[in-house]
């Protein structure tokens, strides 16, 4: 069935772990089922097909499932949509404990070189949550990319980030419009080669026209 599949992830165990989004649940693959759920955020009460919270990106850590971000805490069908701008947070898996809030669309969560990194969408940025293991992380942006940020990898000191344009000319109600219109810009759609130590754009390919 439809699960609206985000980030996947391989353990240790050899499963195949993915974030099922539709379900708002941590899931791994069935013979018999479309799915098996293995972890739901502690304020979602019920497994239904209903997209609550919009969970959408998984961090490995010692080959298991360690963090994941959500676009809010809604607890009702379809809720997140009204808390795209302060609502996100990072879940400590392990702990259901969150351990870093007021996100904006937080995407891809990565755990690389000790330390968290994920995408703050909804603001354009690249960044860490200093102070994870106190329980009361907080984001900390390394790099604005002019997009939506989603999808993010590691290689020799440099951070790979996706970038895409929004679905309907503007990113409303999301603090990346404000932000764009300020460097005088517009979103695009490709990748930024994003280098850890100074935070600059090390290289970069840019895709336009249609994609079919």
């Amino acid at each position: 069935g439809g699960l609206a599949i985000h980030d996947v992830g391989v353990g240790d165990d050899g499963r195949v772990y993915f974030v099922n989004t539709s379900f708002n649940c941590l899931a791994t693959t069935s013979d018999r089922h479309s799915f098996v759920p293995v972890w739901c955020p502690p304020f979602i009460d019920a497994l239904v097909n209903e997209d609550r919270c919009h969970l959408n990106g998984l961090a490995m850590r010692d080959g298991r499932p360690a963090y994941v971000t959500a676009v809010s805490r809604s607890n009702t069908i379809d809720g997140w949509r009204d808390r795209r701008d302060g609502g996100g947070v990072v879940i400590d898996v392990a702990t259901d404990r969150i351990v870093c809030e007021g996100l904006s669309m937080p995407h891809s969560p990565r755990w690389h070189d000790g330390q968290l990194w994920l995408l703050n969408s909804g603001t354009g940025e690249l960044g860490v949550v200093a102070g994870l293991e106190s329980g009361t992380g907080r984001f900390e942006p390394r790099a604005f990319c002019p997009g939506f940020l989603r999808g993010l990898a590691f290689h020799k000191g440099h951070a790979f980030v996706g970038l895409s344009k929004p679905r309907h000319q503007r990113f409303e109600g999301l603090p990346l419009d404000a932000r764009l219109a300020a460097a005088d810009s517009e979103a695009w759609c490709g990748l930024q080669v994003i280098d850890l130590a100074s935070g600059a754009c090390a290289d970069w390919f840019r895709i336009d026209g249609d994609v079919t």
